[in-house]
């Protein structure tokens, strides 16, 4: 137990002071850890600090306030604004009780006279707050399974190693055991052990955890998954849809939707996103998710399966059309928020994309924070507490240990019942299939413990912060950007609106000014959704063809530093420095990046990250300027890339490789392919996934170069997915046309095998794709015979 005092009088020699140091020895004695401090604002500090402390002892005549007592009002409603459980202890005298006002009176858990109650009965007190505080904040599961690891049951059943002690009987065991620690491998436990309940049946504390969930992030019902978000979609859509059923896919989906078409047999419509000028992933338009984009683009590919009596009646091919039209998607999947932090207007969403379909799921993996703070207000699935829901079914997909607190792979499914809605037992079904019944319970606990953390103020504050740390790493680097330091006038940017028009506070008569970014107010930046959403016609963000103001908002904590090299039109400047050196710069220096781009680097402020991080990276990236305007010698800012190729950079500095990248990004028209591919029509499918993943398993799937004289590859069908990773994202799908020899799907793979030969230790890694010798090599698949 850890219990802090706050008293100025902790040290002196009064009787205030002969009482304070009493009750410290009375705590600790009873083994309690006690922090001490003397003044307000130190107790500030570590009450910001230290979120292990379970009960505060407070003065409140703090800093010798004894009129106001404002220091004492102050440091009690820092207290409630982080932590409403938290029990509090006001050490008061007789004489100024009077003062405190109902206020006061409803912050604190109870009143302490320091000079009349005895150490003894004062500390008995805290101990006992301490032991309800404990129950009062450990989930449901949680508690159990460290209630067990207590117990010290022999184990007669799996896991083998029974609670570690498999581990201490060899050498290597016993340093596994010393590395992970006695409390995980006790807590490595199974199904065997029905005090803990099932995680397939949802019984017991495991079902409660799930339930427990379901509050805290909105929704009807919860679902605990312990192997990634990628089985959490596959579950969904095997809950929900199966052969030949229509269903609508965002062109920017995980592979692990494309994998979930597979296994089901359905038939996608992909519904068509955007990119920008720096490749940036945007949203799908609104124009491309109404009802009549949608029924065409249903009917457009030719895989859907025309109901028996459509094709014995149909008396011409617009009857056939009219009749595909007709025929409703069943179920539709949204990635939200994109890659590169774009969060959509849910609401908005729902209205449109609602008339086509009637059960929509929002792939929220690296959104599961969104609920929990008013700056994204609307903008994810669980968006409001309606219920019943009168609109469609929703389902969403939070991979907890992506930007919350769990451990890899630990992921929820949220699912709000509407229309079309599925009952749990059918859901249940495909969740067991994807479930194992030898679960991770220390996962199934992290996940739990993620949407505890979240629960009430906790998850504001704590969202609040990334926010805050994000929108202050922006301005500094805009700051910088502005005002760059050094004789060579340039410094990275981010990307984010540049100036602002606002209204002048200061004047008598309301004008608007505009304001750089920079100079805005950090805490009005955190709260007003105004300030990151893409407004129509501004230039900063690239997306030309968006129509709905409001529609969709960058998320501040997803920030992409904007690498030289690029105009706002998308064309090339003169000079430039590629995105991939500066991440291998970085990452030399002990910083691992998110995602890199041609000139982009995304950076993802969670909740571990802190000013001394972001600080670091500021650094960093002043250095790599100075190393870039020095053109310091590769051999000493990137060693590892100088041994993997000593005769391509041996003799370089780092300025001169920055320009041979650049112009081999020129040469190549590695933005130009891109842009190409993105503007394009979806590609033609010539199959469904499902169809040509079995062919590929049957062996009918040929190996061809994506380069060689006879052009062989032109227009064959891909037999799986293309896919640059990371995001993760597909260039092509399984069963899609690859397109011409000389189309930009080709060129675009032609550039990047000629720069991955060009440039050792800066290659590609692109799934679909296989390297042999430095040659790409794709499984296409022949025309299926009749």
């Amino acid at each position: 137990m850890k219990a802090l005092i706050v008293d100025d009088e902790i040290e002196s020699p009064t009787g205030e002071g002969r009482a304070i140091r009493a009750l410290v020895d009375e705590l600790q004695s009873c083994g309690v850890a006690v922090i001490k401090s003397s003044s307000s604002e130190d107790g500030k500090s570590i009450v910001l600090s230290d979120p292990s402390i379970q009960c505060i002892l407070m003065d409140w005549s703090l800093d010798d306030d004894p009129e106001t007592h404002g220091k004492a009002r102050e440091l009690l409603d820092l207290i409630r604004s982080r932590n409403i459980h938290q029990p509090v202890f006001l050490m008061a005298d007789r004489g100024n009780a009077s003062q405190m006002d109902a206020e006061i009176m409803s912050q604190v858990d109870e009143l302490v006279w320091i000079m009349e109650d005895t150490p003894t009965f004062i500390a008995g007190r805290a101990m006992a707050a301490m032991r309800r505080y404990v129950e009062e904040i450990e989930p449901p599961f949680t508690k159990a399974l460290m209630d067990f690891a207590q117990v010290c049951e022999y184990s007669w059943h799996t896991p083998g190693h029974a609670g570690g002690k498999a581990f201490l009987k060899s050498p290597v065991g016993r340093a596994f055991f010393k590395y992970f620690g006695e409390n995980l491998l006790r807590s490595d436990l199974s199904i065997s052990v029905g005090e803990l309940g099932s995680l397939l049946d949802h019984s017991g504390p495991i079902g409660e955890s799930e339930r427990y969930a379901a509050r805290v992030f909105g929704a009807d019902r919860s679902y605990t998954v312990t192997n990634g978000t990628s089985a959490s979609n596959r579950i969904i859509f095997m809950a929900s849809v199966t052969l030949n059923d229509n269903v609508l896919v965002d062109r920017n989906c995980h592979k692990s939707l494309e994998q979930a078409l597979i296994m089901t047999g359905a038939i996608p419509t992909y519904m068509k996103t955007s990119r920008n000028h720096l490749g940036l992933i945007g949203p799908i338009y609104p124009k491309n998710i109404g009802y009549d984009a949608i029924s065409r683009s249903i009917s457009a590919h030719g895989l859907s399966k025309v109901p028996e009596a459509a094709s014995s009646t149909a008396s011409s091919e617009k009857a056939r059309n009219d009749e595909l039209a007709d025929k409703q998607a069943v179920h539709a999947v949204i990635t939200n928020s994109t890659y590169d932090g774009l969060c959509y207007n849910v609401e908005r969403v729902l209205k449109i994309l609602g008339d086509s379909v009637n059960r929509i799921h929002f792939d929220e993996a690296w959104y599961g924070y969104a609920r929990f703070n008013p700056l994204y207000e609307k903008r994810y699935g669980m968006f409001n507490d309606q219920k019943p829901n009168s609109g469609p079914t929703i389902i969403t997909t939070t991979s907890t240990h992506k930007l919350l607190a769990a451990l890899s792979q630990a992921s929820f499914i949220h699912v709000r019942d509407g229309a079309n809605r599925i009952p749990h037992d059918r859901f249940n079904e495909s969740f067991m299939m994807h479930s194992s019944t030898s679960p991770q319970y220390a996962i199934i606990a992290s996940n739990e413990v993620s949407a505890a953390m979240m629960s009430g103020a906790s998850g504001k504050i704590l969202t609040r912060e990334s926010i805050d740390e994000a929108i202050a790493f922006r301005q500094s680097m805009k700051k910088i950007h502005r005002h760059p330091p050094g004789k060579d006038k340039w410094f990275f940017d981010v990307w984010n609106a540049d100036k602002y028009i606002v209204k002048n506070a200061g004047n008598s008569v309301e004008k608007k000014v505009e304001k750089n970014f920079e100079e805005m107010d950090p805490g009005v930046l955190a709260k007003n959704p105004e300030y990151w959403v893409l407004h129509p016609g501004d230039s900063w963000h690239g997306f030309k063809d968006l129509e709905d103001d409001n529609y969709v908002m960058l998320d501040p904590i997803k920030v992409s530093v904007v690498t030289p090299g690029v105009k706002l039109d998308g064309s090339l400047e003169n000079t430039g420095i590629p995105a991939t050196l500066v991440t291998a710069y970085l990452d030399n220096r002990g910083i691992v990046v998110e995602k890199t781009t041609d000139f982009t680097i995304l950076f993802l402020f969670s909740m571990g990250i802190t000013k001394g991080k972001w600080g670091t990276l500021v650094n960093a990236l002043l250095r790599f300027k100075e190393d870039y305007d020095n053109n310091t010698p590769l051999t000493e800012v990137l060693p590892d890339k100088v041994k993997n190729d000593p005769k391509h950079y041996r003799g370089k500095g780092l300025k001169e490789l920055a320009d041979e990248m650049f112009e081999e990004v020129c040469n190549l028209g590695l933005m130009k392919h891109q842009k190409d591919i993105y503007s394009a029509d979806i590609p033609h499918q010539d199959e469904s996934p499902s169809s040509s993943y079995q062919r590929l398993v049957h062996g009918e799937a040929e190996l061809l170069p994506v380069e060689d004289k006879e052009k062989k590859i032109g227009c064959k069908t891909v037999a799986t997915g293309i896919i640059p990773y990371p995001p993760g994202i597909p260039i092509l799908l399984s069963g899609e046309n690859i397109g011409a020899y000389d189309g930009p799907h080709l060129s675009y793979l032609r550039a990047l095998q000629a720069w991955d030969d060009t440039f050792k230790g800066f290659e590609h890694d692109i799934h679909g794709v296989q390297n042999i010798d430095g040659k790409y090599y794709i499984y296409c698949l022949p025309p299926k015979s009749n």
